[in-house]
């Protein structure tokens, strides 16, 4: 049996989840959802606890989780409110994998919890490697917990490196990015970009803020410094290529410059199932893959010149310690505020920059450290715009 702790249930990746998982059962896979997490939709929250009935829900709006309360009253549940809630759901005692797809700087501290609580987590979260990686990998070494990835290039990685004879084998990896809405334009044509443009992702369907992302490649500049923590390397052995199908979601090269490649059509219910059930393989809900009916793989190099979020994330991995913490509180600010109609499309790389060259530089000694990083970026571009 798979007991499941599910933090982030009501966003993109959390209701897909649940769709493998009604897969999964309906498969003849035992699987169990002990408890439900998200930040404040508790209508759908409501109708996730109805359909899969777990034991509890923790819901990070303390109003809301109120609420929910309220709603739930013919109900055996336990609500578990606020960040104290988040946490002590990604550690609940009868879940034995936690998968954490809290969007945000937010998802930082459940994971530690669920490492420390000896859980096998399953990643979606990428700001909580982004930001606190040192801390979220020493720990999980010392705990002896798995971090499987579920973001699509990670797991591509990690699903070829399952025939890798040794670490001294693998050369590099190559990310692959999409590209997002934007391939191709100049910034003269940025310039005048609106949210509703932004949101327009030609292959995906994801939330607002990882839309955002993938359009400035701040998501691709993240996957980066995810990459280096996950798979335990420096930035100069990861490459970055645009490949604009989304088919190829990652690949390694080993030393004999032999390359290995993960392929499938672009739905994330591939790499979350992967993470669910590894090692082994079930089927899925995802339609099969058709390559004649694609006819042809594209790939080339990312313009760093025009979409400079990328490499501000590579400067920040490669002086390390806050800077990865600082650049990323500053871009979940900045798209904040782009979605708010505040600042411009461009303005966002601009501020990241800024305020992750701001962030002197420190090591990492504790949670509060990464907190107050970033804390202090977030501050950083509120006045730069307010």
């Amino acid at each position: 049996m798979m007991r499941l702790a599910l933090l982030g249930s009501t966003g993109s990746i959390g209701t897909q989840t649940l769709e493998v998982v009604r897969s999964l059962q309906d498969n003849g896979i035992p699987v169990e959802i002990s408890v439900l997490a998200a930040k404040s939709n508790i209508q759908l929250l409501e109708q996730q606890i109805r359909a899969f009935c777990p034991r509890a829900a923790a819901v990070f709006d303390a109003a809301a989780a109120k609420e929910l309360k309220v709603r739930t009253r013919d109900m055996d549940l336990q609500i578990l409110p606020g960040m104290d809630g988040l946490c002590q759901a990604a550690a609940y005692p009868e879940a034995d994998i936690t998968l954490n797809s809290v969007v945000g700087m937010t998802g930082l501290q459940p994971t530690l919890s669920a490492i420390h609580a000896g859980k096998t987590v399953a990643l979606a979260n990428k700001e909580t490697l982004v930001a606190g990686g040192q801390l979220v990998m020493d720990a999980a070494r010392r705990a002896g917990v798995p971090i499987l990835p579920v973001d699509s290039e990670h797991s591509a990685i990690f699903q070829c490196l399952q025939g890798c004879p040794e670490k001294k084998a693998l050369r590099k990896i190559i990310l692959t990015a999409s590209g997002g809405p934007f391939f191709g334009k100049t910034v003269e044509e940025l310039r005048a970009i609106t949210p509703e443009q932004a949101l327009r992702h030609p292959n995906w369907s994801m939330g607002p803020k990882v839309t955002v992302d993938s359009a400035t490649m701040m998501n691709k500049g993240l996957e980066v410094i995810e990459a280096s923590w996950l798979f335990d390397l420096p930035a100069d052995r990861i490459d970055v290529v645009v490949h604009r199908e989304s088919v190829v979601h990652s690949m390694i090269q080993y030393q004999d410059n032999s390359v290995i490649a993960q392929l499938g059509v672009p739905d994330m219910r591939i790499p979350i199932q992967y993470a669910l059930t590894y090692p082994k393989r079930y089927p899925s809900p995802v339609q099969e893959l058709d390559l004649t009916a694609l006819g042809q793989l594209t790939f080339s190099q990312p313009d760093r010149d025009t979409f400079r979020c990328l490499d501000v994330c590579v400067r920040a991995l490669k002086r390390g310690g806050l800077a990865p913490a600082a650049a990323n509180g500053a871009n979940e600010q900045a798209v904040e505020f782009f979605l708010q109609g505040k600042i411009s499309f461009l303005e966002i790389s601009q501020l990241v920059g800024e305020a992750m060259a701001h962030q002197r530089d420190q090591q990492i000694g504790s949670v509060q450290d990464v907190l107050e990083a970033d804390r202090a970026a977030r501050e950083y571009v509120c006045q730069a715009v307010l």
